[in-house]
């Protein structure tokens, strides 16, 4: 059966609420997205919470924020695993009714000391009436528990390797693999996408559903991800949660645009590709086997791209946005501009920030007085511009259009009439303008920043040279009477 024709697709995201949701959560959910959007399906935001001492709302909170930030929206949930504790025992019961299920007092030790004496022989434990005794699920000793995995294919299971696992506490509240059968069962879950790192839970779930007499879902185990030194990706290689990613400035279009290519690609590997097209396009039976490569310097190059074509409009929002989170004053100075100032910053700045973060750094000289970068100005402000800098003041001066085309030209007519280069005057402007050496392109930020603060700040520049020029050189020492030259 082809995967069109398959019947109505339900899917789950279920992370555990034991921390932020890293990277490969977030591709979990977005894998589970694109599914469900791509073929009309639906998706159920679980939270597996049974962990109560490592599970906690504030951890709720950063995944649901995580999922907000990247626009990946459920159709039902968040579901609480925990407050389904009614559910489960009550299908622990008639699994204990059926003698599908059953009582056990063996600890780990005894165990482990059985195994050893029939190597290759799962566990089977004896019925107790003890109240203190463990659950466990029959497994059979004949057969094989078979997972048809999407990805993988089929990975096998022989059943007489299989203990019979422990699915309850001896107070009756069910462990993680039973828990999440039952959950997957009533909630008409079709397929788990998931980490292989859930792989040998697999066939516990599978034996809990037959026992329960429900079908089993489909399974696609993705490979996890590492980073470009070929170990587990952690914080080592950088940004580890979502929300690391967005306070390093980040786009959301951007990240799941690359977040969709770690182990999926298109037949003819484009890299650009906007969601819309993500969901028309994503096919799970199409990711790799090998463990992917989690590459920041890649999501920088293309967050770069969508932030260059990104509308003017969502690109200030984005700025104000990130502004809001991390820079109060700067907020303030950013929000107390007008329109069209906000507007100008942004379009001059566009072409040159690769990231959100790296915008205000470079256009904070529009609206707040900068300071100055003392390494950018001794290695830029020698005595030598000192007259050239006098003669781009004079023509910017005397300049009638205060627009970016006029200042350029305004300024190449006076280096061509004086023989002087760009070192020697535009990157002393830069410097005098913005405080530093690194900026938007000089003639747009000359434009962007206005004709009266512009000679304010360069009128500035010149009197600090003539000031340093006329001071002596303290490195400069006086040669002792009688010396020889």
């Amino acid at each position: 059966m082809s995967e069109s024709s398959k019947p109505l697709t339900k899917v789950r995201f279920a992370p555990s609420p034991t921390g932020a949701l890293h990277i490969g959560g977030a591709r979990t959910a977005l894998y589970n997205w694109l599914v469900a959007r791509g073929r009309g399906g639906s998706l159920v935001l679980r939270i597996e919470d049974t962990d109560r001492e490592r599970s906690t709302e504030e951890n709720v909170a950063q995944i649901l924020d995580a999922l907000e930030w990247l626009e990946l929206d459920y159709d039902e949930g968040p579901v609480s695993q925990f407050e389904r504790a009614d559910r489960h025992r009550d299908r622990l019961e008639a699994l204990l009714e059926s003698g599908r299920a059953y009582r056990d007092t063996a600890t780990a030790d005894h165990v482990r000391a059985l195994k050893e004496e029939n190597p290759g022989q799962g566990y089977r434990g004896e019925d107790s009436d003890s109240p203190e005794a463990a659950i466990r699920l029959r497994v059979p000793d004949e057969g094989e528990t078979v997972v048809d995995d999407i990805i993988r294919g089929e990975i096998r299971f022989e059943n007489r390797a299989l203990d019979d696992p422990v699915i309850a506490r001896s107070d009756g509240s069910v462990l993680y693999n039973f828990a999440v059968a039952v959950d997957d069962a009533e909630m008409g879950i079709t397929d788990v996408i998931r980490g292989d790192d859930h792989l040998s839970n697999t066939p516990k779930q599978l034996l809990a559903l037959e026992a329960m007499e429900f079908d089993a879902p489909r399974y696609a185990h993705l490979p996890l991800l590492h980073g470009p030194d070929g170990k587990k990706l952690s914080k080592r290689h950088g940004a580890a949660s979502v929300q690391e990613l967005r306070e390093s400035g980040y786009l959301p279009d951007a990240v799941r645009n690359y977040l969709a290519l770690l182990g999926w690609g298109t037949q003819d590997d484009t890299t650009l590709i906007p969601t819309g097209e993500l969901v028309e396009r994503f096919e799970i039976s199409r990711v790799g086997r090998a463990s992917a490569v989690f590459d920041e310097q890649k999501l920088r190059w293309i967050n770069g791209r969508y932030m260059r074509e990104q509308p003017l409009d969502s690109y200030e929002r984005e700025l104000t946005a990130h502004l809001d989170r991390t820079d109060g004053p700067a907020a303030d100075a950013f929000a107390g501009a007008t329109p069209e100032q906000r507007a100008l910053a942004c379009e001059i700045v566009q072409e040159k920030a690769q990231t959100v973060t790296e915008v205000w750094p470079l256009i904070s000289f529009l609206f707040t007085e900068p300071e100055r970068d003392e390494k950018a100005w001794k290695k830029v402000m020698k005595p030598r511009v000192l007259e050239p800098l006098r003669l781009g003041l004079s023509a910017l001066a005397d300049l009638g259009r205060w627009e970016a085309d006029a200042i350029e030209s305004a300024l190449r007519e006076l280096m061509e009439a004086e023989s002087i280069g760009a070192g020697k005057i535009l990157q002393p402007i830069r410097v005098a303008i913005t405080g530093t050496s690194i900026s938007p392109g000089i003639f747009e930020s000359l434009h962007a920043l206005g004709r009266d603060r512009s000679l304010s700040r360069l009128q500035s520049a010149v009197q600090d040279l003539e000031k340093q020029a006329s001071e002596p050189d303290p490195g400069a020492e006086s040669a002792p009477e009688g010396a020889q030259g």
